[in-house]
């Protein structure tokens, strides 16, 4: 098999070859692909040099996977030309996640609706693919009628010049600025642009894109995504409403058989999940696993992950090995 890694310079495509070692994905060529001012210079990738190719190139080398982390801009101009080249794209941005003729891919939960004739495979929005991994279970069980969450996201979300304008500021030193604001020792409730009804593109997202994930638009869904400064581990307190009663023991249960998550709700031990421990892992962490009392059939989780772990790189190497197991990628 050859890979393509679109976007290798960034956070989310270093993250990506981590993944592919630690999980000793099998490929015969690696192509690692970045922008313009990156083409020529070279990464070592397990004790190997590559060349970082410019993506005109990338799409001349029958790559038979690629996963692109570049950008919305960049996947809507090159994926259909890498697709239509014969290479799948498994696509980290926002720029396919709706279109109703691709799909949207977290494996545990809908992995099975790929097929030979997905060219194009979206990845999902960090903070909702934790936030479905736990709750697509629950959903099953005893259907979901209302979500109501908040996060606290991570400068990592952002990129490389956000963790640098934290680190400046935390110095005293006077850089590049992503931000509108000050982000370190703050929290800006502001993730990507404002829409003309008041929420922004990413609050949005996660109503839109959980509905597809779990295939049912009568969910409703509103959410507030606000940034914060840690480096590393988006979190979310998630409050969920269900058409049916609920065990709290058997939600528990639930969860702790559900492939990916791992639960610490050990609130007299103070254990429950951290940003600071998800640092590096591939898990979806929940706990603070508590009945709502204010109303009935409603439950509060407490949802930490790596976003750039299952939030990004791992579910989109996941994709790409699903598809090979289930031989839909030869």
């Amino acid at each position: 098999m050859k890979l393509a890694i679109v976007g290798a310079t960034g956070l989310v495509g270093q993250e990506v070859l981590k993944v592919l070692e630690e999980r000793h994905v099998q490929f015969d060529e690696l192509f690692l692909i970045a922008s313009a001012k990156s083409v020529g210079q070279t990464m070592k990738f397990k004790q190997k040099e590559y060349t970082i190719k410019s993506i005109e190139e990338g799409c001349t080398l029958g790559a038979d996977v690629a996963i692109f982390s570049a950008g919305g801009g960049t996947s809507l101009d090159w994926a259909p030309k890498y697709a239509q080249a014969g290479t799948i794209v498994i696509d980290n941005s926002s720029a396919w996640r709706m279109d109703p003729t691709k799909k949207l891919v977290v494996p545990e939960i809908n992995g099975k609706e790929i097929t030979t004739e997905d060219k194009i495979i979206a990845n999902p929005n960090c903070s909702t693919i934790q936030m479905v991994l736990a709750l697509a279970p629950l959903h099953a069980k005893y259907k979901i009628k209302r979500i109501v969450v908040s996060t606290y996201q991570s400068v990592t979300g952002t990129g490389k010049d956000a963790v640098q304008q934290m680190m400046d500021e935390r110095e005293g030193i006077e850089g590049i600025k992503v931000y509108p604001h000050k982000i370190d020792k703050n929290v800006l409730p502001h993730i990507d642009s404002f829409l003309d009804n008041g929420y922004t593109k990413e609050e949005m997202k996660m109503v839109n894109e959980t509905r597809k994930i779990l295939g049912d638009q009568s969910i409703m869904v509103t959410s507030t995504t606000v940034r914060v400064p840690t480096v590393g581990g988006h979190s979310e307190a998630v409050n969920v409403e269900f058409f049916k009663e609920y065990d709290l023991k058997e939600v528990r249960e639930i969860l702790e058989r559900t492939e990916g998550v791992i639960v610490q709700d050990d609130v007299k031990n103070n254990v429950y999940p951290m940003p600071i421990n998800s640092h590096g892992r591939d898990e979806v962490f929940v706990g603070r696993i508590r009945r709502d009392e204010s109303q009935p059939k409603t439950l509060n989780l407490w949802i930490v992950a790596d976003n750039l772990r299952k939030g990004a790189a791992t579910n989109a190497v996941q994709i790409a090995e699903f598809m090979m197991e289930t031989t839909l990628i030869s």
